[in-house]
C-alpha cells in the first residue's frame, strides 16, 4: 500500500469513535482502529476546514472507477444509504475519515480490491459550522 495520508480528527470524535471500536470485539473495526491510531487529534475548534470529520458531508472521487458521490459520514445508529449518509464503519466511511480536499487514500474492499478514493469537497463540516461534531 502507498504511503497513507495524514489525517485529522477532532478530540470529540477520536474519543466517541474509540469507545465504539472497544465495544464489540471484531476483526471488521481493525481498519478504523488503526485509522484512529494514526490520526493527528486537534481541538474540536482547530480543525481545518476541508476535513473530513463525522456528520461532514462530503464529496468524493472513486479515481479506480470514476465515480464522484457526495455523502454523510455518520456514526452507525444514523446511517441510511438511501439519504446518503454512510456509517464510519463502511470500508469507504473509514476511508474517508479525516483526510482533506484534495488528499487521496489506497483502500482495499471487502472483497480485497483496492480502490482510490480522493476528497473533491467538504461542502459541510460541523465544526466549521459552528455546531457540536
Amino acid at each position: 500500500m502507498a504511503d497513507l495520508p495524514q489525517i485529522y480528527l477532532t478530540q470529540n470524535d477520536a474519543d466517541r469513535l474509540l469507545r465504539l471500536v472497544e465495544t464489540p470485539p471484531g476483526k471488521r473495526f481493525e481498519k478504523l482502529e488503526s485509522e484512529l491510531v494514526r490520526a493527528n487529534v486537534v481541538p474540536r475548534e482547530k480543525i481545518p476546514e476541508d476535513v473530513v470529520t463525522m456528520n461532514s458531508r462530503v464529496i468524493f472521487e472513486n479515481e479506480t472507477t470514476g465515480e464522484r458521490r457526495e455523502v454523510t459520514l455518520v456514526y452507525p445508529g444514523s446511517a441510511d444509504i438511501d439519504a446518503g449518509k454512510i456509517s464510519v464503519l463502511v470500508p469507504i466511511g473509514t476511508a474517508l475519515l479525516g483526510l482533506r480536499v484534495g488528499q487521496s487514500i489506497d483502500w482495499e474492499l471487502p472483497g480485497g480490491e483496492m480502490q482510490r478514493f480522493r476528497i473533491v469537497d467538504v461542502p459541510f463540516q460541523p465544526e466549521a459550522a459552528g455546531e457540536a461534531g
